[in-house]
């Protein structure tokens, strides 16, 4: 027979689950944040800690790494309350905390010229920025009106128009 209350009551006091999620949430978001500003895809900084930080807690939950399944339940309870509180957040207050949790997009070539600032700052090469542009469907930078690399990790691209002559 299970025990059932060892599976449904927490053994681990509540505050301190909410704690220690809080805590792991913020920190690794901080540091994704400001070490690892490009993204997979479209899958933004945040979708990926939530999903990598849901998946431990919730595999701990089911694997008996926790006594209790309420404890694993309550941290990714936590997790995903922290997830949309930061969206919330910067949402409110765009232009100190969206700046911090959504970025700016950054200019990666500008008329036709390319950026090396920036490529330089976001570690990217030429051979990244010419995949990204050929992606895009533009051959040379010069044809290349402003490419930008999104708070999401994509690479924008509005080509030059083209002289009707």
């Amino acid at each position: 027979m299970p025990d059932f209350a060892r599976i449904l009551f927490p053994d681990t006091p509540i505050l301190e689950i909410l704690l220690r999620g809080s805590l792991t949430y913020l920190v690794l978001f901080t540091l994704l944040r400001l070490t690892f500003n490009r993204s997979s895809s479209s899958i933004g900084v945040t979708d990926l800690l939530v999903i990598v930080l849901i998946a431990d807690a919730a595999q701990n939950a089911m694997a008996g790494q926790y006594t209790s399944w309420t404890d694993g339940m309550l941290l990714v309870a936590t997790i995903v309350g922290w997830a949309y509180g930061m969206d919330w957040l910067a949402y409110r207050f765009p232009g100190t905390l969206g700046r911090f949790v959504h970025p700016a997009p950054r200019v990666l070539v500008r008329d036709g010229h390319i950026v090396r600032r920036t490529l330089d700052r976001e570690l990217i090469s030429d051979a990244e920025l010419m995949t990204q542009l050929r992606l895009q469907g533009v051959e040379d930078v010069a044809d290349v009106k402003l490419a930008a690399m999104e708070g999401n990790g994509e690479v924008s691209v509005i080509k030059r128009e083209e002289n009707a002559g």
